[in-house]
């Protein structure tokens, strides 16, 4: 393993901080896209202004997030070409496409239609400006197409060769765009994303509620989150299973990392399901584990016999680091949990029409808010460290990826980043807290063009 104190970990952290932010960003926007294509669709097919008026309110937290999701993208690519030169070297054939793609789906069709999605809808006909909200929507989910197929070729690398001076050359694009982990994670991120925008919308629209109840624009944005939380969630958990069981076999050090399983258990015994343990990579081996016997089979296998490779299976040098990985995959899995249980309890208060008034639901659906996307986050964390040590996995290190930088540049770097954070993202969340305080009203406003969008200058 790399001493704590190299370039390495400080690119490796500060790749971290960047992402964190931005992916949560990019999927809020994509989420939403597909939310308010819902919401014009519902307005145009029963006429009903209730629809119009949420459809207005989101718009404006879509335009502030989009603005601010920009920003963020730009400091990702600025750190990815500072501290990732020698992967774009070596793996550019691949990737660069891959990522070009991403770009024309992000602004020929989300850019090209976003500004009469905004300020177009008394200026074009009700047609036109539901072609431009469904056209973002899709263009979002073309542009996570790309990178999800980029990111995915990293993990199940195929269709390649490789050059006398150690590139990787595209040999069969239709392997590489669709390679074997792509349709798992595509599934499993999609829902991801969905469902974050969901325990977002449901969490504030649960505090709006609190304040007024009978507000109908209010309840209308509460129930349609809730109703994809029922619906999604049972899918997320069958779509983790099946993304599971390939990376079973595609990555196994993964997976006995998530497992926190150093040791093979003796034959027919099957494998534990370990609540909590602090797993040591120096000891090879864990503390204070608590385990139920033989559950682990039940999920990774579907029966209650099977085992896993261990830890002690691989060459020390290729184990993930255990811990992150091992502490994330349970913070995934019981948001997912808890997330579940909103959406069961939701089925009941709904028939109990008591939806809208239970105060200790409303505030539960408050402190769930962020759980989508913290789950998202935890399940990333999953995915990216348990791939360590490589970028290319099995084929390139991620020490052989780094730029000839030093810490201090990106010990610098980072700070700078963070400060740029600070007030972007203060910024961003003043607006937001100010424009989610009131709940939708009638006839909403929508966002509104600057003398300079009415000019033309």
């Amino acid at each position: 393993m790399e001493p704590v104190d190299s370039a390495l970990m400080a690119a490796r952290a500060q790749f971290a901080i960047t992402i964190s932010f931005h992916i949560v960003l990019a999927a809020f926007s994509i989420g939403l896209a597909n939310f308010l294509m819902v919401l014009e669709a519902l307005w145009l097919k029963s006429g009903r202004q209730v629809y119009l008026d949420v459809y207005r309110y989101w718009l404006k937290v879509f335009a502030l997030n989009v603005a601010v999701g920009t920003a963020s993208g730009l400091i990702l690519e600025y750190q990815f070409g500072l501290n990732w030169s020698r992967l774009a070297v070596q793996a550019g054939d691949i990737l660069g496409p891959l990522m070009f793609y991403e770009v024309l789906a992000a602004f020929f069709i989300e850019a090209g239609f976003l500004g009469i999605m905004l300020f177009g809808q008394k200026k074009v006909g009700p047609r036109l400006h539901f072609f431009a909200t469904c056209a973002v929507a899709v263009g979002s989910l073309i542009s996570a197409f790309w990178i999800l197929s980029a990111n995915s070729w990293m993990h199940t690398p195929v269709g390649y060769s490789v050059s006398a001076d150690g590139r990787f050359i595209a040999e069969d694009w239709w392997a590489i765009i669709f390679n074997p982990s792509f349709p798992y994670r595509l599934a499993h991120m999609t829902l991801a994303v969905l469902l974050g925008t969901a325990s977002l919308v449901a969490g504030i629209s649960a505090w709006q509620l609190r304040k007024a109840s009978e507000n109908p624009r209010a309840r209308l944005q509460f129930s349609m989150a809730l109703w994809v939380i029922v619906v999604l969630v049972p899918l997320q958990m069958l779509v983790g299973d099946l993304h599971g069981r390939h990376t079973l076999h595609s990555q196994p050090a993964k997976v006995a990392a998530i497992e926190g399983s150093w040791t093979r258990p003796a034959e027919g015994s099957g494998e534990p399901l370990r609540l909590f343990a602090w797993p040591d990579n120096e000891a090879r081996g864990n503390h204070w584990e608590v385990a139920i016997p033989r559950l682990g089979s039940l999920y990774l296998h579907h029966d209650l016999t099977s085992t896993i490779a261990a830890l002690d299976e691989f060459p020390a040098q290729n184990i993930p680091p255990v811990a992150p990985v091992f502490f994330a995959f349970r913070l995934m899995v019981g948001l997912g949990l808890l997330m579940l249980g909103q959406g069961v309890l939701s089925l009941i208060l709904r028939r109990r029409q008591r939806l809208y008034s239970a105060r200790w639901w409303l505030g539960g659906c408050v402190l769930l808010a962020p759980a989508g996307f913290l789950a998202m986050l935890s399940g990333w964390v999953v995915t990216e460290v348990g791939r360590q040590p490589f970028t290319v996995y099995g084929l390139m290190r991620t020490a052989d990826s780094l730029s000839s930088v030093s810490k201090a540049q990106v010990v610098g770097s980072t700070w700078l980043i963070l400060l740029f954070y600070l007030l972007i993202f203060g910024i961003g969340l003043w607006v937001l807290l100010r424009l989610l305080r009131e709940p939708p009203q009638r006839d909403q406003a929508g966002p509104q063009p600057t003398l300079a969008d009415e000019t033309g200058h």
